[in-house]
């Protein structure tokens, strides 16, 4: 087998069509789609393997219990049986040839991944949305694509889909995920790229990525828009145990966590009461946890009103 392409679907009977003739236009010898049911409870699984029987190279993973995006993925990478493996989300779709271009890009560069571009769809628009690493089409290091602190680095580009791994030379245990309901991606993400010794990032952007999805986690403001407070929690502990880190980089994680504590501030209006004051409590303790010379340096560097709103947050709610 060729390539893996890992598909969760959860409480998605309307996508399910749509996604399943798409995936019935990449369909060729040695591509398999593992389709991971992730406990809906609903028509789902009855619908997927309908419709599975309908696509060449389709099988159904059933889970007893929903796992969420990253334990539903896990289970994916678990039974993929491709030498590479990718991954899709159930409402977003690929363009025609993908699959083949995205096998060609990692045969071609014979590197441990490769990372890609894609299209952003809201409503009717569309727009190509580009990795912010700028070297393409050729292997380094993945480390090296953390950096700049201060700037947009292929770091910050924090999805799962945009890219192509191989299984031969990634242990599979490394692309597994922490059981997140929402940022699963982001800690992740820091593990490959500081674990892995080879990538490159190519500008293909067949993969069309639907933003704004009516009863998605990105729009439900509930608990679990908080998990991104556990993510990057992760993310730094992961960090504290490396010896001889370059300071540069843990000054990049505690820089990119403000910028998303900041972030989700700005839109705190659409969380309810309770899960507002939650965040507010447990984004200021998380920053009080933060060195202070190293959050001092991160502010000093940051220099706008995203620090005035972490300031008065740190001062209004005073959380250790």
């Amino acid at each position: 087998m060729r390539l893996s392409v890992v598909v969760p679907f959860y409480r998605a009977v309307d996508f399910i069509p749509a996604a399943m003739q798409n995936l019935a236009r990449q369909a060729q010898p040695g591509v398999e789609f593992v389709l991971v049911e992730d406990g809906s409870g609903d028509d789902t699984r009855d619908e997927l393997h309908r419709w599975a029987d309908k696509v060449p190279g389709a099988r159904v993973v059933d889970l007893d219990v929903n796992r969420g995006l990253g334990g539903a993925r896990n289970a994916g990478i678990d039974a993929a049986q491709g030498r590479y493996l990718t991954f899709l989300d159930a409402d977003d779709w690929y363009g025609p040839g993908y699959l083949s271009d995205l096998v060609d890009a990692i045969e071609l560069f014979g590197c441990e991944f490769v990372r890609v571009d894609h299209v952003q769809v809201r409503d009717r628009t569309r727009r190509v949305i580009r990795s912010p690493e700028g070297r393409r089409n050729e292997v380094f290091a993945p480390r090296e694509s953390i950096l700049p602190s201060e700037r947009s680095s292929g770091i910050d580009y924090p999805y799962a889909w945009a890219g192509i791994f191989d299984l031969q030379q990634i242990p599979r245990g490394r692309l597994h995920f922490d059981p997140l309901h929402t940022c699963e991606d982001r800690p992740w993400l820091w593990r490959l790229y500081l674990d892995a010794a080879s990538h490159a990032v190519v500008g293909l952007h067949g993969l069309f990525y639907r933003r704004e999805v009516a009863g998605s986690l990105t729009q439900i403001g509930d608990e679990r828009q908080l998990h991104f407070l556990d993510a990057f929690a992760l993310i730094l502990n992961d960090l504290d145990r490396r010896p001889n880190l370059d300071p540069r980089i843990h000054h990049k994680a505690v820089r990119s966590f403000c910028a998303i504590i900041a972030h989700h501030l700005s839109l705190d209006a659409r969380f309810a009461p309770e899960v507002r004051d939650l965040l507010h409590r447990r984004a200021s303790a998380a920053l009080y946890d933060i060195d202070r010379d190293e959050l001092a340096k991160v502010f000093g560097a940051m220099g706008d009103r995203r620090v005035d709103a972490l300031q008065s947050l740190m001062r209004r709610t005073g959380t250790r």
